[in-house]
């Protein structure tokens, strides 16, 4: 089991990881240390187990703004799953696609019919 010192606030600690945890370990201590350093910026001294408490609190706060996030995330997840947006794609109904072409091949032949009068 390795130790691990870090410091939150104003006081430093050391506690026991299991082998591979010193990192998690450090990090989770690293944000503990921010909420902190944020009370103690606002409120001056502060007792240490006061200190601790009210960086926990923010902290939980956080997480739980946090995982309704994510519920309402994975809700809206699967509801668009299981009700995927319906996509309507336009269709040219064949008779009206038959008009226009026949009106392209018009426009076509008086084209052509007007550059042979030009060129004569």
């Amino acid at each position: 089991m390795a130790e691990v010192e870090f410091t939150i606030g104003h006081k430093e600690y050391r506690v026991g990881a299991a082998d591979g945890e010193e990192r998690l370990l450090e990090r989770a201590a690293q944000i503990l240390d921010a909420e902190a350093r944020q009370i103690l910026e606002q409120a001056g001294r502060v007792p240490e187990p006061r200190l601790l408490l009210l960086a926990g609190l923010m902290l939980a706060d956080r997480f739980a703004t946090l995982e309704e996030r994510a519920d309402r995330a994975e809700r809206q997840v699967t509801r668009l799953q299981q009700n995927p947006p319906r996509v309507e794609v336009p269709v040219i109904p064949p008779d009206l696609r038959e008009a226009m072409a026949e009106l392209a091949a018009r426009a076509e032949s008086l084209a052509d019919r007007l550059e042979e009068q030009r060129g004569a």
